[in-house]
């Protein structure tokens, strides 16, 4: 299993049209209840409503259940970037640690 971030960002009219309409916070409360993401942020950016949301994702054949919803509902544009916690990143520290002593020396 592997945490990802994905970052997603609705369209202006994408999104007024659904704030007009009352879809945009039920749909957005569907895609979620879906998704079970641990966590979930939502931001103005680059003058978009955008997302943020942290979930475990078992396999990369899972991609389409994830990213589809955003696309259809919304014509958003996502980013999908594996993640790292605290723990994760130290249980990382031996591989840097090879990397360095095998590359790192110039």
């Amino acid at each position: 299993m592997m945490r990802m971030m994905m970052k997603v960002n609705i369209p202006v009219d994408a999104g007024n049209a659904g704030a007009r309409s009352g879809a945009l916070g039920t749909k957005v409360q569907q895609i979620l209840a879906e998704l079970k993401p641990e966590a979930a942020y939502f931001v103005a950016e680059d003058g978009q409503r955008t997302g943020f949301l942290f979930f475990d994702m078992n396999d990369s054949s899972q991609l389409p259940a994830v990213a589809e919803p955003w696309f259809l509902a919304f014509n958003a544009s996502i980013t999908i970037t594996p993640a790292m916690t605290p723990q994760d990143l130290s249980q990382a520290v031996p591989s840097i640690a090879a990397a360095v002593e095998k590359y790192g020396n110039r």
